[in-house]
């Protein structure tokens, strides 16, 4: 089991690479965003590398967003940086069930692993390294009847769940909303637009501003790809920008804030 002295110490090095993610996509600081930071985590006298691989694996495809919003190819630093990442604990193969039946953090990992591994071999087909994330299973189905989870349905044996936490573990999948990638995931989105929408407005107004900012970048997602949607998206990610605080938060409203066409690319 991983201590809490190792936990900080990713979450530390993830906030980090979000910045570098961040300062990219806004053009300060400039392209690369995985090679620096996996550089400076060796070149540093306490640094880790073996940590900085694993904030790479934290933050998924989010790493990639700058090139993904502006259309720049990534650098071989950069894919052998990735690379070296996905390579360093292979995606698990096969993945996980989705939860309830299998465990939720090992189905949310290889969804993560996914993103990332996908959009890597999008933007670098030649380059990117061949390292296989097999697609997990689909999330359960939302029902937005109920906020909380609800039994297996006798009708169709699927499982179905409340909004409240089926929006909070599409938040966890946030770096999955971007352009180019589509799943089982993506299509949970699309037949769970109210639970989106309400997940939220309820994390908004409990002042939990970074599940607010994961969900609502699914919104703006679902608002690029032509959804029709509850509430303006528009207002939620600028509010959410201005009350919200830390780099994975400023990350999120920045990338919804690209998606819905408010900065310029």
């Amino acid at each position: 089991m991983i201590s809490e002295r190792a936990r900080t110490a990713y979450s530390e090095s993830a906030d980090r690479l979000a910045r570098r993610a961040l300062d990219a996509l806004q053009g300060a600081g400039g392209a690369a965003v995985a090679a620096p930071h996996v550089e400076a985590a060796a070149s540093e006298p306490e640094g880790d590398p073996a940590v900085a691989l694993g904030a790479v694996r934290i933050l998924g495809a989010d790493i990639l967003a700058p090139y993904v919003l502006t259309g720049l190819p990534p650098t071989e630093g950069e894919t052998a940086a990735i690379g070296l990442a996905l390579g360093a604990l292979p995606p698990a193969d096969p993945p996980p069930p989705a939860p309830p039946e299998g465990p939720e953090q090992a189905w949310t990992v290889a969804w993560v692993d996914w993103g990332l591994a996908t959009t890597l071999s999008r933007l670098a087909p030649d380059d990117s390294p061949a390292v296989p994330a097999p697609t997990p299973q689909g999330p359960p189905r939302c029902d937005d009847s109920a906020p909380r989870r609800l039994p297996i349905s006798p009708a169709s044996g699927e499982s179905v769940e409340g909004w409240v936490p089926w929006s909070i573990r599409m938040g966890q999948l946030a770096s999955l909303a971007l352009p180019g990638l589509d799943g089982p995931v993506h299509a949970a989105a699309r037949s769970g637009v109210l639970g989106l929408a309400r997940g939220a407005t309820r994390a908004t107004l409990r002042r939990d501003f970074p599940t607010a900012a994961r969900i609502t970048r699914w919104l703006a997602w679902l608002h690029a790809d032509g959804a029709r949607l509850p509430l303006d998206p528009a207002l939620l990610t600028e509010y959410v920008g201005l009350v919200g605080g830390g780099e994975r938060t400023a990350l999120d409203t920045a990338i919804a804030r690209r998606l819905l066409g408010l900065e310029a690319i």
